[in-house]
């Protein structure tokens, strides 16, 4: 029988592309979530004027309300570069340590789809995200270590 998937997982290039063009850019551009808007302003604010990095947010709700659109503003607010993945994508905790390590401080991650995280790459993001420091178990058993 042929293949009558109508709808894609992935989106092609093109796509990527279209999609990235229609998003919006700035706090001008993207209409509605007012109070969602200014709450990420004033700690834009409040982090720019300490010289930090904008401390961990997390977006939630149903899709096509602006979450990675947000993410994006926030990132160019901030003078950061973005790294985007999803949860699903992160299916070992190396797959997470492998982003964490290249990213440069203020960059910003965002995780799409963050509530299908796998259980262990969660317990590796937690103390990663209350640390700053990404523990890792090296080996099985008695012989195990933990390196920092």
């Amino acid at each position: 029988m042929a293949d009558t998937t109508i709808i894609k997982e992935e989106e092609s290039p093109e796509e990527e592309v279209l999609f990235t063009s229609l998003r919006a850019g700035s706090w001008t551009e993207f209409y509605g979530q007012d109070g969602v808007k200014e709450s990420l302003q004033i700690a834009i604010e409040a982090a720019t004027k300490r010289s930090e990095a904008i401390e961990h947010i997390l977006l939630y709700g149903p899709p096509g309300l602006g979450k990675t659109s947000l993410a994006h503003i926030v990132a160019r607010e901030m003078g950061a570069n973005i790294r985007v993945t999803t949860g699903p994508a992160l299916e070992r905790a190396g797959d997470l340590a492998s982003i964490l390590t290249n990213l440069e401080r203020g960059d910003i991650l965002f995780i799409d789809e963050i509530h299908r995280l796998n259980k262990s790459v969660e317990e590796t993001m937690y103390p990663a995200m209350e640390d700053y420091a990404l523990d890792i178990v090296l080996g099985k058993g008695p012989s195990a270590r933990t390196m920092r």
